[in-house]
């Protein structure tokens, strides 16, 4: 149990992000980072969920070169030059898209310690645009745990 009360808090907020065209890649550590320190939360988790079809998140290092073989890992996993049932039934040319969001997937969960996330030296939490087009998207945050009673916003 916590020392201040033992009680566990639950601070849901969500995150605007533009993005810039198909595989863009934001980092979004510093603004979780904010969000989990605003909170008090000592010990718990950070849930991150991105609303829509084709979009991902997920951790890397974030440098140049492990971004551009993660961009270039998904363009193999769902290539453009396919033929995507989704295409033909709707015409707007992001199958691959919505088949690249699948394989990544919409959500992550960081652990909180000591009001910091843990996370590896070089690893970053990014969001990854799958759309043929940029964006505009939300992501949903939720840090929950024990720790101080108020956000130290209010």
């Amino acid at each position: 149990m916590d020392a201040t009360n033992g009680k566990f808090l639950c601070f849901p907020s969500s995150m605007d992000v533009r993005t810039r065209d198909e595989l863009d890649m934001v980092d979004l550590s510093a603004q979780v980072e904010a969000q989990v320190s605003d909170t008090g939360i000592q010990r718990g988790t950070v849930h991150l969920f991105v609303a829509g079809s084709t979009a991902a998140l997920t951790t890397i290092e974030y440098e140049p070169g492990a971004v551009s073989d993660l961009k270039a890992a998904i363009s193999r996993l769902a290539p453009a030059d396919l033929h995507y049932d989704h295409d033909a039934r709707w015409g707007d040319g992001n199958g691959r898209s919505h088949v690249r969001a699948a394989l990544l997937g919409p959500s992550l969960t960081v652990p909180i310690q000591e009001g910091q996330l843990v996370l590896g030296t070089w690893q970053q939490i990014i969001l990854v645009e799958l759309d043929i087009r940029p964006r505009n998207r939300t992501i949903h945050v939720t840090v929950s745990g024990t720790g101080s009673e108020k956000r130290r916003d209010q």
